[in-house]
Formats: C-alpha cells, sequence, structure tokens
C-alpha cells in the first residue's frame, strides 16, 4: 500500500571510473543499476565516451527495488561482467536466479575482495555484509571502496536525509505531484506549488515509509476513504484525493527529530535486521572502517555524504548500546515494535538486543475524524 500510495523515495546508481591510466583496462564499475531508460543509457554513453567502457556491473542486494532492475540493465551491456551478491531468493518459492530476471552470465560477487586481490585490479576493495533476518529471508550489502578518491559505496546500510525534496522529484510533474498530494490537510484541498508545500510533502512521504504509522500522524486504512475517493474521481492530483493519513501539529518535530539535521543513521527497517546478527555487523565495520574513505554514497536519500570510518561506525548506535536503540522517537518505532511483538513473531529470528526503543519526544497524533 506504501508504494502505491505516492510515496515516491529514489533510489540511485553510482558510476566509479576504474584504471584511467590503461588503455587496456580503462572503463567503468556500475553499482546498484536502475532502470536502463533511455535517458540513464545516454548518460552512461556520455561517461563511455570520456572514461572506457562499462566493465562490470555490480548487484549489491537482494532487495526487491534493486533486483529487478539488475537483469534489464545488465542486458543493456552484456559485454561486461555483471556480479550479484550470492544469497539472492525469492519469497514464498526461492527460484534459480534466471527465473528471477537476471541473465545466463551473472556471476556471483565474492564475498571480499581480501581473498580476491586479482578481482579489481588493486584499485577496488569490497566487502560484503550478509544477515539472516528470518525463514525464507536474507539480507546481503556491498561496501565497495574506491581507493584514489576516498569514496565507498553502500547500497543500503545508511543513510541520511534533509528537508529538502530530491532534485528528481522537483523536476519531474508527475513526482512534484505526489509532493503536494501528500502536503495537503483535507482531502479535497488542491495544494499551491510552493517550495514550502514540496517540503511538507516530502517530510511526510519519508515519515510513511520509514514507519508505516508514524507517530505524529494517523491511518484509516478502511473503507471509508475509499468510497469518500469514488465520490470525487477528477481530483486533479490523482486517486480521487484519497486521504487516509491525516497529520498533527507535531509533524514537524517528528521529522526534525528523525532526520537530526541529515545526520547519517539506519533506518528503523534496516535496523530490525541488523540487529538480528550484531556480531556479523560488526565483522563487517571491523573491515570496512579499516579503508581510508573520507566520503560515503548510499543508494537511497541523501548522498555524497562526508565521513570518516568513525563516523560511519557511529550510525550503527545500536552496537554500542545494550539494547535496539534508535535515535528516533519512540512514537514512531512503536508500531514496527508491535508488528515485530504480534504478527511478524514467527517470520524474524530472536535478537539479544531486543526491539526497536526510541526516547519518547512526547509528539501527539491528531484527533480521530
Amino acid at each position: 500500500m506504501i508504494g502505491m500510495y505516492y510515496v515516491r523515495v529514489p533510489i540511485q546508481m553510482a558510476v566509479v571510473a576504474v584504471h584511467q591510466n590503461d588503455p587496456n583496462k580503462r572503463g567503468l564499475v556500475l553499482f546498484a543499476p536502475v532502470v536502463p531508460t533511455k535517458g540513464c543509457l545516454s548518460l552512461i554513453h556520455d561517461l563511455i565516451d570520456q572514461y572506457g567502457p562499462v566493465r562490470d556491473i555490480i548487484l549489491p542486494s537482494v532487495a526487491v527495488e534493486h533486483k529487478v532492475n539488475a537483469g534489464p540493465f545488465a542486458r543493456s551491456y552484456p559485454q561486461a561482467n555483471f556480479y550479484v551478491t550470492d544469497k539472492q531468493y525469492a519469497f514464498p518459492l526461492n527460484l534459480p536466479n534466471s527465473f528471477l530476471g537476471l541473465p545466463s552470465w551473472t556471476k556471483p560477487l565474492p564475498r571480499s575482495s581480501r581473498d580476491n586481490a586479482h578481482l579489481w585490479g588493486g584499485e577496488l576493495e569490497h566487502e560484503v555484509l550478509t544477515v539472516k533476518p528470518g525463514i525464507g529471508s536474507m539480507y546481503q550489502d556491498v561496501a565497495l571502496f574506491h581507493k584514489s578518491s576516498g569514496t565507498m559505496l553502500v547500497c543500503d546500510a545508511i543513510f541520511a536525509v534533509d528537508g529538502t525534496p530530491p532534485r528528481i522529484l522537483t523536476e519531474e510533474e508527475e513526482y512534484t505531484r505526489a509532493l503536494l498530494f501528500h502536503a495537503r490537510e483535507t482531502k479535497d484541498e488542491v495544494v499551491e506549488d510552493t517550495p514550502e508545500n514540496r517540503k511538507k510533502g516530502w517530510r511526510r512521504i519519508v515519515l510513511l515509509f520509514n514507519f508505516f504509522f508514524p507517530g505524529s500522524g494517523r491511518g484509516d486504512l478502511g473503507l471509508q476513504p475509499i468510497f469518500e475517493a469514488l465520490q470525487t474521481p477528477t481530483y486533479k492530483d490523482g486517486w480521487g484525493g484519497w486521504k487516509p493519513f491525516s497529520w498533527g501539529e507535531d509533524e514537524l518535530k517528528d521529522f526534525e527529530t528523525f532526520s537530526a539535521g541529515g545526520k547519517p543513521t539506519v533506518l528503523p527497517i534496516i535496523q530490525i535486521i541488523l540487529s538480528r546478527n550484531p556480531n556479523e555487523m560488526r565483522r563487517w565495520l571491523d573491515v570496512v572502517t579499516k579503508w581510508n574513505f573520507n566520503r560515503v554514497v548510499p543508494m537511497h536519500l541523501d548522498a555524497p555524504l562526508s565521513l570518516s570510518p568513525s563516523e560511519f561506525e557511529d550510525a550503527f548506535l545500536f552496537l554500542s548500546t545494550s539494547y535496539n536503540k534508535v535515535r528516533f522517537c519512540d512514537e514512531d518505532v512503536e508500531f514496527l515494535r508491535k508488528a515485530e511483538e504480534g504478527p511478524l513473531n514467527f517470520t524474524v529470528y530472536k535478537t539479544p538486543l531486543g526491539t526497536l526503543r526510541g526516547d519518547k519526544c512526547g509528539i501527539q497524533r491528531p484527533p480521530r475524524n
């Protein structure tokens, strides 16, 4: 439901130019491929002209939002090596890679470049993080370090966000409409397109996709909002103005606590997963924080981030506490906590850190209509 309800959250791809001083090896490494639209491939073509051919493509995740794009993108460059993390899976039936849209030349990415020094010719290093959160599921992320630029790429492990919507959401009419759709206070309101209203819509989108039912909002997934939307099928911004969420006066405070001025941390859903195996997290961090990077590029939300190895490690707050600590409002993670303790209890393994816990912020939901 979150995915279809105008919750537009861009994903990113990173491109690394390698071996630029060797005419026989120079080229591009593509990390976390996105949809191979004509516009995207045109941009890649410009980079090929400048830096050389696409030599390697890396799918650094098992998550569907990344995996669904990887196969079509790899087919656009069949001459390139195509590496994927080695625990790709499907649910409820665990299908082979060929059934997941991945081409026949797909190769498993080794868990670490430490045992495969020849893989990147000394210019890159990588380390795979692998956590099994529960029955029938898996999580993997790849840290890829480009030595000469001091840049580390990661997929989902950390994020940072501020109150400014990403450019792609403000340059495309469809995406701008989503921002204004979420900025409404009433169902039939037509919101003026202003920078402030765009920011309001973005704040709400961020809170929705992270918490589903954030502490400053109230959801009504019953039939009444649907019936009301059916009465206004021509509403300007779509969906008949369907409005299953309302927001209280604490929404701005809620977002500011969540974003902490753009300070990096771990997405709540990702922390639920990673906390199943804190020892694997510490092992991975012990490897990647030995790299001499000063910039981190995640594939979601704000990037690049100016971070040293110690600052990157600080983002994983829960590893330095005796419980599953988050910096977010406890009111925000209440729904996720109850879901984990209740209907989802059988789907995830137990963690020694317990369920997500934050500090009470005193935020309140709006009154029921």
